[in-house]
């Protein structure tokens, strides 16, 4: 009797102490993490279609509260459904498990990630072979190479036309006065002079001077960067990682599938 009697106050006790240390409930922590402002512009962006960046604003969420099993399942299903990111999804559904056990769906989370394992295994059969990658390299290089070639053949020629214009013409020289003969070499005084008309040889009119035109200079636009696509990498990561926006990274790669990226696909980098 005495044990039921102090029952009442030993629960209240322990209630008090939960209260005090800042335990809640795990329901209750659930529901706060789906309040954070990061998970609500989250949920917001996939009611929006835009899945990048929803899966923006869930990381940011478990960068503010880590152990999120809410934010930790909407990356998940974002990476297997709509980012084509299986290696991802595996990860955050194992987190989602980890954080929450007593899951209602722990059966269907676990099929999710057998599915998210097989298609991982499917690209990773479908990768190209090390020489055909290595074959695609040296491709490129070599295309570099020409480009630049090109480009000091343009720059040779244009200094050749900037030597080759003529000199500017020199001056006429100086007229000198000859004397008749029997006379001193002194031109003659105005008052000795007496008017007499002169046969003026006739000139020949000067030859005009012609220049070449040098030709126009071709500009080339700037040479873009390039990337390529590793296993399991996103357009998101590699436009972080390049510091560009992903609407830029897109627009760059107009027939680039964001969904459907494969490893060794080689993108245009726009400028930062």
């Amino acid at each position: 009797m005495l044990f039921w009697n102090r029952l009442p106050g030993l629960l209240a006790a322990v209630c008090l102490g939960l209260t005090l240390s800042g335990c809640s409930l795990p329901g209750d922590s659930q529901q706060d993490d789906e309040k954070e402002p990061h998970f609500v512009l989250g949920k917001s962006r996939v009611n929006a279609m835009d899945y990048t960046g929803a899966a923006e604003a869930f990381a940011e969420a478990l960068e503010v509260s880590p152990h999120s099993a809410a934010a930790h399942y909407q990356l998940a299903w974002l990476c297997e459904n709509k980012l084509a990111d299986p290696a991802a999804a595996i990860y955050h559904y194992q987190e989602y498990l980890k954080l929450d056990p007593k899951a209602g769906n722990p059966d269907v989370i676990r099929q999710h990630i057998y599915a998210c394992k097989q298609q991982l295994v499917a690209d990773v059969n479908s990768l190209p072979s090390t020489p055909a990658l290595q074959q695609q390299v040296d491709r490129l290089n070599a295309d570099n190479r020409r480009m630049q070639d090109e480009l000091d053949k343009w720059h040779l020629w244009y200094s050749a036309q900037l030597n080759a214009r003529p000199a500017a013409p020199a001056s006429p020289p100086p007229q000198t006065y000859a004397a008749p003969p029997g006379q001193s070499g002194q031109p003659p005084a105005p008052d000795d002079v007496t008017p007499q008309t002169t046969a003026l040889a006739p000139t020949s009119p000067a030859t005009p001077l012609t220049y070449a035109r040098p030709r126009p200079v071709p500009v080339f636009p700037p040479r873009m960067r390039t990337h390529i696509v590793a296993a399991g990498e996103t357009l998101a990561a590699i436009a972080r990682r390049a510091g560009v926006s992903v609407p830029a990274l897109e627009k760059a790669n107009p027939t680039v599938n964001p969904r459907h990226l494969r490893a060794g696909q080689v993108i245009n980098l726009p400028s930062p």
